[in-house]
């Protein structure tokens, strides 16, 4: 009994995604469907949270001003009481840099969305773009993203995303990744984006009340919610950022993003209903793998454990043949984001890290 269980409920952990690649790999033949303006220039609000960020936000601020026009450029430093100069190196370089620079300086760390919120009330920008302060734009990034904001379709744009830095699985995983994003993308929406660059017109912005504050992944909730209201959300295979992964505690910041994310489908699913059809599958199957499809595995595992200790030879060579295979990357990849999507669940039962520690991340690569 605990055999043929296991045998289903592995069935099941590895079909449902499988089926849904196959899917996502015929939605990345299709069009994109928009029309593109490449001499569409509104003017642009770029919001960077920091906290703690002296070694590289003036990186960061040259990163972003080569981008776009700096006429049309506004940027907002909120900094969220950082001890170690941030907000003076961000106003000494906005002396002379030529951009519109505001730099906000909180007296506590309250966490991210509220900062963007409180960003949001200075910004004057018919577009709104996050930046994370530890990531890196390619020099076209922005301006292919608005390029794109220039269909009246598209509320939303963000970037793939190449690792750089931290162990090697994170590089497998994220080709895996970028692929189903443009995917769900093509099919219409997709409700995971990426706070290295995030941009959204404004209006669509205002219009769903700003970012979340009693979750994590404000971007790709503040999407979703965009999607939900019939404006695509997409991630652009043309809009490419580097993306920092800390060189120490990377299991913490995996938790955390796998946290975050939990915390958005679980508030999304009960708007299934609302969702436009074409978004509805994607939403429905994200929430799925995020919520449901990790504790298939775990069923399995324990089930097949259960037959084996009672002398199933079969269920023991089938866990023999799961350890096995961890010597090869893809299943080694994936295994290992199941296990962060578990202990993400169990943790948020305690906290949802809303306000973390800072990982040590090293952008100069």
């Amino acid at each position: 009994m605990f055999f043929e269980l296991g045998l289903a409920l592995a069935a099941l952990h590895f079909g449902v995604p499988l089926g849904y690649y196959a899917v996502a790999k015929r939605w990345l033949r299709k069009d994109w469907g928009i029309k593109e303006d490449g001499g569409y220039r509104p003017k642009i609000s770029v919001i960077i949270p920091t906290y703690n960020e002296a070694e590289h936000i003036a990186q960061r601020l040259e990163n972003v001003a080569q981008s776009y026009p700096r006429d049309k450029l506004e940027v907002v430093v909120v900094d969220g009481a950082s001890t170690d100069g941030t907000a003076e190196i961000a106003e000494k370089w906005a002396e002379k840099a030529g951009v519109d620079v505001k730099v906000v300086r909180e007296e506590r760390r309250e966490g991210k969305a509220k900062s963007l919120n409180r960003a949001l009330g200075l910004a004057t920008g018919e577009v709104v773009v996050i930046a994370d302060a530890d990531a890196l734009w390619a020099p076209d990034a922005l301006r292919r993203a608005v390029a794109k904001l220039a269909d009246p379709s598209v509320g939303a744009v963000s970037c793939v995303k190449r690792p750089i830095g931290g162990p090697g699985i994170e590089e497998g995983y994220r080709g895996f990744y970028n692929a189903l994003r443009v995917a769900e993308s093509k099919a219409w929406s997709t409700p995971i984006f990426h706070g290295e660059l995030a941009a959204f017109k404004r209006e669509a912005l205002e219009a769903v009340g700003g970012f979340p504050t009693d979750i994590g992944a404000d971007d790709s909730h503040t999407a979703t919610l965009i999607a939900l209201r019939g404006l695509r959300a997409i991630v652009a295979d043309d809009v490419l950022c580097v993306e920092t992964v800390p060189e120490e505690g990377y299991h913490a910041w995996r938790i955390r993003r796998a946290q975050h994310l939990i915390q958005h489908f679980a508030k999304a699913v009960p708007l299934l209903r609302k969702a436009p059809r074409p978004f509805r599958a994607v939403l429905a199957a994200e929430a799925y793998l995020h919520l449901v499809n990790p504790w298939m595995f775990a069923g399995a595992v324990a089930a097949l454990t259960v037959s084996a200790a009672a002398g199933s030879w079969p269920a023991l060579a089938a866990l023999a043949l799961g350890v096995a295979l961890l010597a090869y990357k893809p299943y080694k990849t994936w295994a290992t984001a199941q296990a962060y999507l578990m202990a993400a669940a169990v943790k948020n039962l305690r906290t949802k890290e809303l306000v973390w520690e800072k990982q040590k991340k090293n952008t100069k690569q």
